[in-house]
């Protein structure tokens, strides 16, 4: 892979992580005010942007060992937002056409990130 390859996986990368928690955000705040909810909204916003905001520092990382602890955060926070979605599924807080976009994108985001995490570890 040359580093044009490279620049285009991260620019796409960065593009569906931060798409991924603007529709997180979008679809959430729809949601009515509870107790129950505000937790896991403010749970899964805060993992959800979170792995935006540490991929992209992945792809600004000034050595490998940091490029690799960014991408097992990253990891971390997808696996995390993955759990809420599933709560969220489970106690119906959606109807299944919203939640089913959703759980499908951060399905795939789990699989690549963990490939690519597991790649990094064999540097």
């Amino acid at each position: 892979m040359n580093n044009f390859d490279r620049v285009d996986f991260n620019q796409i990368f960065r593009e569906r992580t931060k798409s991924f928690s603007i529709a997180i955000i979008k679809t959430l705040s729809s949601l009515p005010f509870s107790d129950d909810i505000s937790i896991i909204r403010k749970q899964i916003i805060r993992s959800a942007t979170s792995v935006a905001a540490n991929y992209r520092a992945v792809s600004r990382a000034r050595s490998e060992k940091e490029k690799f602890a960014k991408m097992c955060i990253v990891v971390e926070e997808i696996d995390e937002t993955q759990l809420w979605l599933e709560i969220i599924e489970e106690l119906q807080y959606l109807n299944p056409e919203k939640i089913l976009h959703l759980k499908s994108e951060c399905e795939e985001l789990v699989k690549v990130m963990t490939t690519y995490k597991f790649k990094l570890s064999q540097i």
